[in-house]
């Protein structure tokens, strides 16, 4: 489909430590195992948002500098034009910190995404580790297929595999969950997701691994900003992330005209929430990204009820165009939990463009064994919602495990996770106490 007229302006971006801006230009066509112990979450059903208990400042508006040009074909949607946060090599609490912190917060609340300045070291980690994404899509199937393990959800996914609200996603996926060895206790006592990473080559494992340690503390300092920016105490959220489940999700689309007809027509992913605290993201030049603000009409707890498929097909969602140099990063469903609704879960999704489209997605998450409690004051005491929070708290290393037999219910690890009834394990207090070393 092609894309309505549009007017072209010429682009100007700032790097600053402030707000961030949305235009409403819209662009786009106009529609554009027997008696086993299962996990919740199998129906998917659309949920809502709980509300947020802040005023939300009003964006600006303006032209968006022809940055629609690169919008999937068959979509509408606004065009998000955000301005640029640069991040400090190290975070002391200052005052500058503080009000960087809550420009942070500020953002995420008023338009559920930020952007990040990459650094020179960055912007060859992500060329580093785009070459080495290209160069293994390109492998054949057979060769993909064989980078699988049954014990973590690590490894190749091939298009069609993944479902989000029942339908088949045509995104293909490398998946980089913890590489843990065979001998490790967890792996050893057979835990859920617990096991090794099935790398293709080193000339793939490098650039990855370098790359997410660099995003790991990239991450770090953005929980210590958003804690100065929340108003809590030091340590509030950065306590869940020792030994934190850091996973990437390297992410390969076809061009729209290229797909096995197994999804819907022109879906790369469908609208999901995401599981964990937030998503740091790289995209190439082609374009396909989609979030929704965060609106107080919207109620949804993706931890208690599944969130895929929310209002995917409505018109209010903002195109995210590819800019150079930059990170985006969108929130993720336990950082709702942990703020009581003040700061909430981005929806996003990805339609296909009119060429093939690689994407890198780091999420920076708790610990496996960590049982999250929501935060106490902050903000001035607004965060203070109780309809985010249940008595017994939420298991991180639960909630992902639910994510992702969803998400992929034919996968080998889920039938092995379930035949072997692996998922008893996770009431067990050593998955539920940080740094507990399973007992053999």
């Amino acid at each position: 489909m092609s894309l309505l007229s549009r007017r072209v302006l010429p682009l100007g971006r700032r790097v600053v430590l402030g707000r961030a801006m949305l235009s409403t230009t819209s662009y786009g066509s106009p529609e554009a195992a027997s008696g086993m112990v299962m996990p919740p979450g199998f129906n998917t059903q659309a949920a809502r948002r709980t509300s947020l208990n802040c005023p939300k400042p009003e964006a600006r508006h303006h032209a968006d500098g022809g940055l629609g040009k690169t919008m999937p074909p068959g979509f509408k949607a606004h065009v998000a034009e955000l301005d640029t946060f640069t991040i400090p090599d190290r975070v002391t609490g200052s005052r500058g910190d503080r009000a960087l912190g809550k420009a942070l917060v500020d953002a995420w609340r008023r338009d559920g995404i930020i952007q990040l300045s990459m650094t020179d070291t960055q912007r060859q980690l992500w060329k580093d580790a785009y070459s080495a994404s290209k160069r293994f899509f390109k492998k054949s199937h057979g060769e993909k297929a064989a980078c699988i393990d049954s014990q973590s959800y690590a490894g190749y996914i091939g298009s069609g595999e993944e479902v989000t609200d029942g339908i088949a996603d045509y995104s293909e996926i490398f998946t980089v969950t913890k590489d843990l060895d065979m001998s490790e206790p967890r792996v050893r006592a057979k835990w859920p997701c617990h096991g090794p990473c099935p790398w293709p080559d080193i000339e793939m494992k490098e650039p990855m691994v370098r790359y997410n340690e660099n995003l790991g503390a990239e991450g770090e300092k953005l929980l210590q900003l958003t804690e100065l920016g929340l108003g809590v105490a030091p340590g509030s959220l950065t306590q869940y992330t020792r030994d934190g489940w850091h996973h990437t999700r390297v992410l390969r689309f076809p061009p729209r005209y290229a797909t096995n007809g197994k999804g819907k027509e022109g879906r790369g992913i469908g609208s999901h929430t995401d599981y964990g605290l937030f998503v740091i993201a790289a995209q190439d030049d082609v374009g396909g990204l989609f979030i929704r603000r965060p609106a107080e009409n919207e109620k949804f707890a993706n931890w208690e009820k599944s969130a895929a498929g929310l209002k995917e097909d409505a018109d209010d969602w903002y195109y995210v165009p590819p800019v150079d140099g930059v990170h985006t990063v969108i929130l993720g469903d336990m950082m709702q939990y942990l703020t009581r609704n003040y700061l909430t879960a981005t929806p996003h999704k990805v339609g296909l463009n009119t060429r093939e489209r690689f994407a890198y997605a780091y999420f920076h998450e708790p610990s496996f064994q960590a049982v999250l409690k929501p935060l106490e004051g902050g903000c001035g005491g607004m965060m203070q919602d109780k309809t985010a929070q249940t008595s017994e708290g939420i298991h991180y290393g639960t909630h992902f495990t639910n994510m992702f037999m969803r998400n992929y219910p034919d996968r080998i690890t889920t039938k092995r996770l379930l035949a072997e009834d692996r998922y008893s394990l996770l009431s067990k207090p050593e998955l539920r106490t940080m740094d507990s070393i399973p007992s053999l």
